[in-house]
């Protein structure tokens, strides 16, 4: 497997020097181009990309479109310090966690709109927006709470639709598969699938209006692993004039899937599960002077049938649904001082669960905070956020982002955070003999994160490295004391996280009809965790402890490619190497592609008994017309 890797990373290192020989190579940092115009929506205070203060990494619209990836969740697998378990392939069913942490200590949002589950993170990807709809995706990595509030304990992912004032289409029908014979019990043919997508944006000088609809339907990649997706999206925004807006946000998303070993291996081989979820979302934005008001009601449902004998519906089978009720008013005010920003929420959770039972909580939040620099060289934001749930009483969270810039190219950041993960209902409440039980005595996991990096940018090159330590107080972990008892959650001591990493990229170009470029990443994480002796655990220290992640993409003309290797390796397995190409051509409004991921067919799993896919051929073509 390494001797794959050092093969990538020799062509790298090749294409650079021969691109760093040529006198007429022309260098321009295109992706910065396009990252300056972004804006980290924080919730709290709008920042440009180039001025953030710590480290936040963005995929843009132009990066997704040139990866050989079906689903959100693969896009998510190759950025650093993200580590993706996917239960079921091609959007099914995933977990995402960030530098170590569990899925339930990160959080997911559609346009600042919170996708948390109340029932189990195992459902907070269960998002309507296609990949077509997508504008860009910032990913915060550590501790959170002072700028989304609860659970974002680890980090946060925010997924940014299109909002264009010009009208466009986005149409993309795509095929792939393994050219395996389905196994025994699975019926006849050969293992394969396809997904169809269309995103229509209608836009003017005052309003954008974008509607997506996609859906993708496989036949599954070994026994019971076929999967039916279908998502509908809808984001409007309206300006009523330069300082008065209105924008609306709905979406539908519809998974059924075979469980085969998701949960309970391997005695659920025949089981299935079905898993819907709703989002709503209404906001305005005010400006009057230096003050700005944006209130905001937003509401997610959800409904999760796991069937564990899908031909018996009589037996093992559980229903969940739930609600989560959100209101915010977020508020800024720009002084001699700096950007103050203030404002409250507050987020109402029920459940009705045949194996959980009926359960409402509710959490209410104020946070204040302060952007500001001292002198040209100083940037600062420095803030808290106050929670309070009817479970478990008032707690406060601060933390303090500060960045150096030494010159024009290096930039010094460090950041110190603090964050709390509230325990699921499942964790609370879960009854499900002789498997699983919950604990209602189970306290909130309470996390400091302190980071520091150093980032040079100049000339097509940017590099960033840092380290990180996270200690989580309460860590909640599954245990049991021996195999003929049930699993039920409990509060550990502590729970440690030592990471280093690293990122460069660079692009060169050969006048403007040809360029090469490479990424590369490396995180490292040394974790040490507080158990209990004689104590099985569920997901003893599932985190990656090495994840290399190595590209290269090529363009001359209208012909494009790019090469993606992941060599990742866990705390408790195997370490295993994945590599994917695709391959682009675009003919005038047309992109014809094809893509190959797991090359070299390697054996793996991310989460439960789920072998993942073996080598996949997928053949698409991609039509886009603009106004």
């Amino acid at each position: 497997m390494m001797k794959k890797v050092l093969t990538i990373a020799g062509v790298l290192a090749f294409f650079s020097g021969y691109a760093q020989q040529k006198d007429s190579i022309q260098t321009h940092n295109l992706q910065r181009d396009e990252l300056e115009e972004v804006v980290i929506q924080g919730n709290r205070l709008d920042t440009p990309f180039d001025k953030i203060n710590r480290d936040i990494q963005v995929v843009t619209q132009k990066q997704i479109e040139a990866l050989p990836v079906k689903s959100l969740n693969e896009v998510l697998s190759y950025i650093s310090g993200v580590d993706i378990r996917q239960r079921g392939p091609f959007g099914t069913q995933t977990d995402v966690a960030i530098d170590g942490g569990t899925s339930e200590q990160t959080i997911v949002l559609i346009n600042g709109v919170k996708m948390i589950d109340s029932q189990t993170a195992h459902n907070m990807m269960n998002i309507p927006v296609p990949l077509s709809a997508i504008h860009h995706i910032e990913v915060l990595r550590g501790a959170a709470a002072r700028v989304y509030g609860v659970n974002a304990l680890t980090g946060a992912i925010n997924i940014v639709t299109k909002k264009e004032r010009r009208s466009s289409v986005t149409a993309n029908l795509q095929a792939g598969s393994s050219f395996k014979n389905k196994e025994e019990g699975d019926g006849s043919g050969i293992y394969g699938g396809g997904s169809a997508e269309v995103t229509g944006v209608f836009g003017s000088e005052k309003q954008s209006q974008l509607l997506s609809i996609a859906h993708n339907n496989y036949n599954g990649q070994r026994y019971n692993s076929a999967s039916k997706n279908t998502r509908l999206f809808y984001n409007g925004h309206y300006d009523f004039d330069a300082n008065n807006s209105i924008q609306a946000m709905a979406g539908y998303a519809y998974s059924r899937f075979g469980a085969n070993g998701f949960y309970a291996a391997p005695g659920d081989v025949n089981s299935e599960e079905i898993v819907e979820s709703s989002v709503f979302s209404l906001s305005s934005k005010h400006t009057w002077g230096n003050f700005t008001i944006s209130p905001r009601i937003s509401d997610r449902y959800g409904e999760d049938d796991y069937r564990y004998f899908k031909g018996d519906l009589s037996k093992g089978r559980s229903v969940h649904y739930t609600n989560a009720l959100m209101m915010e008013l977020n508020t800024s005010l720009k002084t001699n001082i700096g950007t103050f920003g203030f404002g409250w929420e507050s987020r109402l959770e029920e459940i009705n669960s045949s194996n959980i039972g009926e359960h409402k909580r509710d959490n209410h939040g104020a946070y204040a905070e302060l952007k500001t620099k001292i002198g040209d060289k100083i940037r600062t934001s420095a803030g808290l956020y106050a929670n309070y749930n009817t479970d478990y009483d008032w707690q406060v969270y601060p933390g303090i982002d500060l960045a150096y810039l030494i010159n024009d190219a290096w930039t010094l950041s460090t950041s110190i955070g603090s964050g709390q993960r509230i325990p699921s209902f499942t964790d609370l409440y879960l009854d499900q003999r002789p498997g699983n039980i919950g604990n209602e005595l189970l306290q909130p996991e309470n996390a400091w994160t302190y980071e520091g990096n150093i980032q040079y940018q100049k000339a097509g090159l940017q590099v960033k490295t840092g380290y990180f330590y996270r200690s989580i107080s309460d860590f909640i972990d599954w245990v049991r004391d021996d195999a003929s008892e049930p699993y039920t959650p409990i509060n550990f001591g502590k729970n440690k996280m030592h990471g280093v990493y690293g990122r460069v990229q660079q692009d060169f170009y050969f006048g403007r009809q040809q360029s090469i470029g490479y990424e590369l990443s490396y995180n490292y994480l040394s974790p040490s965790l507080e158990t209990p002796d004689g104590n099985q655990s569920k997901y003893v220290l599932e985190s990656l402890k090495h994840q290399f992640i190595a590209g290269i993409h090529y363009r001359v003309n209208d012909f494009s490619l790019q090469l993606k290797n992941r060599w990742l390796k866990r705390e408790l397995a195997s370490a295993y190497n994945i590599t994917d190409l695709r391959v682009n051509y675009q003919l005038d409004s047309f992109l014809l592609y094809t893509e190959v991921t797991n090359i070299f067919d390697a054996e793996y799993t991310e989460a439960g008994a789920v072998p993942m896919p073996t080598r996949w051929f997928g053949l698409g073509v991609k039509y886009q017309w603009k106004q």
